[in-house]
């Protein structure tokens, strides 16, 4: 059995509170500290000094290209590849992620997906929970950065043009699509049998079209309020409609949406959170040139251009991605809705594992659940990254003490 580590003068979030109570984690699991008094009856055998800071679940990024120039659409992405986004995510606080794959031609989704694997979190990086793959069945009018002649919006879409096009979906967990394609109630229900999640988006879809898709099992929406029609007060409400339909259980519903400044205005956010709060998840929809600097960079078969804080198609003014971090997005919306310090980060860490299916492992700090934590300071920034209980990544001022019991 591994030692018995202690956390002390430290605050937590857990059951939606924040409560100023001891930490305890044993390999690799959090611990109930009542039963180590009253059944165990034993001290802690390393303690850590938190000196103050919150004690939060990891982050989980449901939408992401890519970042710090790797490309997860790229069909050459190497393992190293991998392992530098993977550990880069750890500093802004990222211990678990899906790696997006935006719309690509067949023969390349046959050679990135096999090695976008499910893996472990740990020193070497945060665990990736199987890849997103955002198009190719999506529509050619809200197909935002993705090229047109790539796309599929076949006349009857059937779950082998999935096959086809993907190749093996071991490595899947979520597919985005656009649900006024003929035929796709059954491929949502095939797909929801196979354990993976459909989101609907990058679509024209109809309020009504949005609804049978929820009923067939769609449970996401990727990135709201972009790549769909914009809201009008009386015309059909389009996806944007999910969160308030009086057609389909609400609670079932999740939206993505990017909170980086850019690409919703805050009154959308405030507006989107105050209608369906339990279903925000902050997602980054970061692509390659995060992390970077000014210049060209691509996002999977498209050539991409950083102006400012904006990612956009070289030569247009169209969004294409953003170039935010995950630990940026929930300052922003914190800001932005007003809402409080938990909520903002629940959008970032329970509500994305309730969409996953994860909640009792990860996004929580409940007893017995994975010791994936961050210690953040009054601002909300990342002093320090856990996973499985080992600090794997530290802020260098980062405050916090760690002492062997003697």
């Amino acid at each position: 059995m591994s030692k018995l580590h202690q956390f002390k003068n430290c605050m937590i979030l857990r059951d939606h509170q924040i409560i100023k109570e001891d930490f305890w984690v044993r390999d690799g699991k959090i611990q109930n500290p009542e039963k180590i008094f009253f059944e165990e009856r034993i001290h802690s055998d390393v303690q850590i000094d938190c000196r103050g800071l919150l004690i939060v679940p990891g982050y989980i990024d449901a939408q992401i290209n890519g970042g710090f120039s790797v490309d997860f659409s790229d069909p050459d992405i190497t393992e190293e590849d991998m392992n530098k986004m993977r550990y880069k995510l750890l500093s802004h606080g990222v211990t678990s992620f899906l790696p997006t794959v935006v719309t690509s031609p067949p023969e390349n989704y046959k050679k990135i997906l096999p090695k976008l694997k499910r893996l472990k979190g740990g020193r070497d990086g945060a665990a990736t929970l199987g890849c997103h793959l955002e198009g190719p069945f999506i529509s050619v009018e809200k197909r935002g950065a993705h090229l047109a002649h790539l796309i599929q919006m076949p006349p009857n879409l059937c779950f082998q043009n999935l096959c086809d096009t993907y190749g093996d979906l071991s490595n899947v967990s979520l597919i985005t699509m656009a649900p006024e394609l003929h035929g796709i109630s059954d491929v949502i229900r095939e797909l929801c049998k196979r354990s993976i999640i459909v989101s609907v988006g990058h679509s024209m879809a109809t309020l009504s079209q949005g609804e049978d898709a929820v009923r067939a099992g769609a449970t996401f929406i990727t990135h709201l309020f972009n790549a769909m029609p914009h809201f009008h007060h009386r015309d059909d409400p389009h996806l944007v409609g999910l969160l308030a339909s009086s057609n389909v259980p609400t609670d079932k519903v999740f939206y993505g949406i990017i909170a980086d400044g850019i690409h919703a205005h805050d009154a959308a956010l405030r507006i989107a959170y105050r209608v369906h709060p339990r279903g925000c998840v902050l997602v980054t929809d970061a692509m390659s040139a995060m992390g970077l600097g000014s210049g060209v960079h691509t996002l999977g078969e498209q050539t991409v251009e950083i102006k400012g804080k904006k990612a956009v198609i070289a030569g247009t003014d169209i969004l294409c991605g953003s170039i935010a971090n995950l630990d940026d997005c929930v300052r922003i919306f914190r800001h932005a809705t007003g809402c409080s310090v938990v909520e903002a980060i629940e959008c970032a860490t329970l509500h994305p594992a309730q969409l996953l299916h994860i909640e009792k492992s990860k996004g929580t700090l409940s007893y017995c659940a994975d010791a994936d934590f961050l210690l953040l300071d009054e601002e909300l920034n990342v002093q320090a990254t856990y996973i499985a209980g080992e600090c794997v990544w530290r802020k260098e001022d980062n405050p916090e003490d760690e002492r062997t019991v003697q």
